[in-house]
């Protein structure tokens, strides 16, 4: 059987795999073995598209423009879409695996969501359902681009589940980012004459001992506002008073702040500051259905940019604690969890939408 890629290329799906958990943990150290770092997940998606097909979906492939690209497989007319991403960040861990833990880089973030979901999908069609779709997004690590451009180029449908390490947990709401970069401007001098001059690093104190005295309010859902500042650079010698500093901040923001975030960055605007905003997200709320656990999360993720899908869930296995670290983990009892919350979301999905 051969498909044809919307980029021209074809796909031939003569493999025919049928659901055994344990006779697929090769295919998790396959993937596991791939770097996918971020901006290096061409060659991965490359891999999934060669190893993944079951003889009865299409593939489907769409170019981010960075030298990237989406993937679809559907099978049937996909309404109901699980989705997570295929770039990791980095630096690349090798992985191991102990018979209950799996490691290495991209085991709790992503690629265990792509292990889970493509076990679901395979179960579901092993049981004869159809109209689902694994929906698999690039760069969003560094800021969503593949799910940006997959929503301009594609319709959608009702339903996404969007897969990140949530403990197994349904999202009922997420905090939304806002980035911002800040200049401070001083005037040299003499560090034994620091009166005649202006420090750029004293400007930085006294920036972030104002942030600290400002009260952000407390969101009910979403609870405090938080930031963190990287990417601090001063040049100076020791003995010269610095002239320019510069960093980045990065605010997760709530319900009760996002739009009091941006208003005051641009208030501490001034002859010394110059303020450059990145955007970023608003905070999100989510579909949650009966009979699964829900928690608040103050990560972001590519669902907030999915809106050419009527319906957005975030749930996965794994932990956020876990992810992004030179410990990065996923139970697999936690994997075997989620592809059965996976199967149970899409029959109570499917049923609502028959009523």
């Amino acid at each position: 059987m051969q498909v044809l890629l919307s980029d021209g290329q074809s796909s031939t799906c003569e493999k025919l795999y049928f659901f055994d958990m344990e006779k697929n943990i090769d295919l998790f150290l396959e993937m596991l073995g791939v770097d996918s770092t971020s901006s290096r997940e061409r060659a991965f998606s490359s891999f999934l598209k060669d190893r993944l097909p079951d003889g009865r979906c299409k593939v489907e492939s769409f170019e981010v423009g960075d030298g990237t690209e989406n993937i679809l497989f559907s099978w049937g007319i996909p309404d109901i879409v699980f989705c997570t991403h295929l770039d990791t960040v980095p630096p690349y861990i090798a992985p191991e695996f102990d018979g209950a833990v799996m490691r290495g880089r991209g085991s709790c973030d992503a690629k265990g969501q792509i292990f889970s979901m493509y076990n679901a999908c395979i179960r579901l069609a092993d049981e004869g359902y159809d109209g689902f779709g694994l929906l698999l997004l690039a760069g969003e690590e560094t800021g969503s681009f593949g799910a940006k451009s997959f929503r301009d180029v594609h319709p959608g449908g009702r339903y996404v589940i969007v897969g990140e390490p949530t403990d197994n947990c349904m999202v009922s709401a997420s905090k939304g980012t806002k980035s911002f970069e800040v200049t401070l401007t001083g005037r040299s001098s003499h560090s034994g004459y620091p009166q005649y001059g202006t420090s750029a690093v004293d400007l930085f104190v006294d920036f972030v001992n104002r942030l600290r005295m400002t009260d952000f309010p407390s969101d009910p859902d979403l609870g405090d506002t938080t930031y963190n500042i990287g990417r601090l650079e001063s040049a100076n010698p020791q003995n010269v008073l610095s002239e320019r500093l510069t960093f980045r901040i990065y605010f997760r923001t709530t319900f009760a702040t996002d739009a009091m975030v941006q208003e005051m960055m641009q208030g501490f605007a001034n002859s010394f500051t110059g303020i450059k905003s990145f955007g970023g997200d608003a905070p999100s709320r989510y579909l949650v259905l009966d009979g699964f656990e829900t928690k608040t999360v103050a990560f972001g993720s590519d669902a907030p940019q999915l809106t050419n899908f009527e319906n957005r869930i975030l749930c996965g296995p794994g932990s956020i604690l876990v992810a992004h670290t030179p410990s990065e983990h996923v139970l697999m009892e936690d994997i075997d969890k989620a592809v059965d919350n996976y199967v149970k979301m899409y029959k109570i999905l499917k049923k609502e939408k028959k009523s």
